[in-house]
């Protein structure tokens, strides 16, 4: 039973007091006509919702406008640097805007102030287990977009393990054999590591070949400058991979320019493959082969996936996990071919 006067209840607890399903008290107060169910459960499930003064969710939203906010991993000049965040975040707010939701931005970095001022909170980028508490306490209705460290949390992500079988098989299939890395590292706010998973499927996936070589992994940040830098640093070395994995196509672009300058050409000597396919990288000479990931995707799904949770329908936290597709272009050199 419902405590503390009069409110708006859920249509959970409706279901709950009349003993049926959600989605059926759902269909009845919609008056689905389809709905097989007797006359006397659809009376006392108007009986309940009436003594509990149910409110349609639509009517509820036309007194008061929901309010999402988004809480930000990068903070503005990051999100410049790499517009993969950039994209999921306008995707988010595009949907928001077509709902009619009211969207705030929380743009202090590492800091989780005001997050009670609204219904629900989607988490665009990487939070450990620690800040998902920290932000739960201020607001428990809470969905986590592109990383997910644990079960409890609603999630939106992408399968990383499917984009990095993906790249590997393709350089693999055009005959490459010793494939480098360069990527980088990331930390959380509080400075513990975070788990990179596409360095962790590529490792993987060369140590079961046994072609995995310590020496050809390179790290740094995320950026266009460090795939520059890191690449350059591979090519100072007497000998070096035909094929490199770069951890997103920011690292790509900056690798093309550390190539170039060695007085080497893409793909004849050296391959290179990117991950994220911003729209830039189809425009690269030569246009990149890179992992599409499907932003737009993960944004709409938060937004889908926030609304379960404000209306607490379900007791048990889902993940939506969004597939990706390799964008095949002209960036890798079929090895069986001869060169001409």
């Amino acid at each position: 039973m419902r405590s503390g006067g009069k409110g708006v209840a859920t249509i959970k607890e409706i279901a709950e007091q009349a003993n049926v399903s959600s989605a059926t008290v759902s269909r009845v107060l919609n008056f689905d006509d389809t709905l097989s169910v007797s006359e006397d459960t659809k009376r006392r499930i108007f009986e309940v919702a009436e003594e509990l003064e149910y409110v349609p969710v639509r009517k509820r939203r036309a007194r008061k406008k929901v309010r999402i906010g988004i809480l930000h991993w990068y903070d503005s000049h990051k999100e410049l640097g790499d517009p993969y965040y950039l994209y999921i975040r306008l995707s988010v707010e595009k949907k928001c805007t077509e709902r009619g939701y009211e969207v705030l931005r929380f743009d202090t970095v590492g800091e989780f102030q005001d997050l009670e001022t609204v219904d629900a909170v989607i988490a665009i980028g990487k939070y450990n287990e620690e800040d998902l508490a920290e932000i739960s306490l201020k607001n428990e209705n809470i969905v986590v977009v592109d990383y997910s460290p644990s079960d409890a949390y609603d999630a939106v992500v992408i399968d990383y393990r499917e984009a990095v079988m993906k790249i590997m098989n393709h350089f693999t299939a055009m005959g490459h054999q010793r494939i480098g890395y360069i990527g980088g590292v990331e930390k959380y706010h509080g400075g513990a590591s975070i788990f990179d998973f596409r360095f962790q499927y590529y490792k993987e996936y060369l140590f079961f070949e046994d072609k995995f070589e310590e020496k050809d992994c390179y790290f740094g940040e995320f950026t266009h400058q460090d795939g520059y830098r890191l690449m350059k640093e591979a090519l100072n070395k007497d000998t070096w991979p035909t094929a490199f994995f770069c951890g997103n196509d920011n690292m790509a672009v900056g690798a093309y320019k550390a190539i170039h300058e060695k007085g080497l050409n893409i793909p004849q000597d050296i391959s290179i493959v990117g991950f994220n396919d911003l729209p830039g990288s189809k425009y690269m000479v030569p246009s990149l082969t890179s992992i599409r990931v499907y932003t737009e995707y993960l944004g709409e799904s938060s937004v889908d996936l926030v609304q379960e949770v404000m209306d607490k329908s379900r007791n048990y936290a889902k993940r939506i996990i969004i597939p990706v597709k390799l964008k095949e272009r002209e960036s890798v050199r079929n090895m069986h071919l001869s060169s001409t």
